[in-house]
């Protein structure tokens, strides 16, 4: 039996983020047509694209979703803010553009790393990590994260992530649950 082709947007901040989708969602045994969007960089803060771009990404998701088999993945870094905090700031953007939250059955998932994506990386390759740092990057170097992210995908799936894990990457393997759906035929 083959596995169903989704059609999956990620949008994002960074290359960084985008690599670390992709890697979780291949893994995950999504094989159909990636298309990132990705904050040009230097052009503004990595967030504020991501806020910006979020309404219009959804609104292409929802005038798309009952024809194709399509999700979207949404990279947005809490900084110094909290995972709430950063999911209201993208609910309140798609009220001020008229449309309604983000609905449960909606195949929209958001992976809000609290500092960022490196805080996430670190701890996938055994550091300790606390949300409240700010951790080295991997310029130049992005996709050395494949192998770790696709072992967090095994966890996430198989729900056995560490409960030392930081509390922004719990939430990001519940979000997982949202795309799954997709894979069914």
């Amino acid at each position: 039996m083959s596995q169903r082709r989704v059609q999956i947007v990620i949008l994002c901040e960074d290359r960084q983020q985008e690599i670390f989708a992709r890697s979780f969602l291949k893994k995950r045994g999504f094989t159909g047509l990636f298309r990132a969007n990705i904050c040009p960089k230097g052009s503004q803060a990595g967030e504020e694209y991501v806020r910006t771009h979020y309404p219009g990404e959804v609104k292409a998701y929802r005038q798309h979703k009952n024809r194709v088999s399509i999700g979207l993945v949404v990279l947005i870094d809490a900084d110094t803010g909290t995972l709430e905090a950063r999911l209201n700031q993208l609910a309140s953007v798609l009220a001020q553009d008229a449309q309604e939250k983000r609905q449960s059955k909606e195949a929209i998932a958001i992976f809000v790393p609290k500092r960022n994506i490196e805080t996430w990386i670190h701890y996938l390759q055994g550091e300790t990590v606390n949300e409240e740092d700010a951790y080295a990057k991997f310029e130049k170097n992005e996709a050395a994260c494949k192998t770790n992210v696709e072992n967090l995908a095994d966890r996430c799936y198989s729900q056995i992530l560490p409960e030392d894990a930081p509390p922004s990457l719990q939430a990001a393997c519940g979000e997982l649950q949202r795309l799954l759906p997709l894979l069914q035929p």
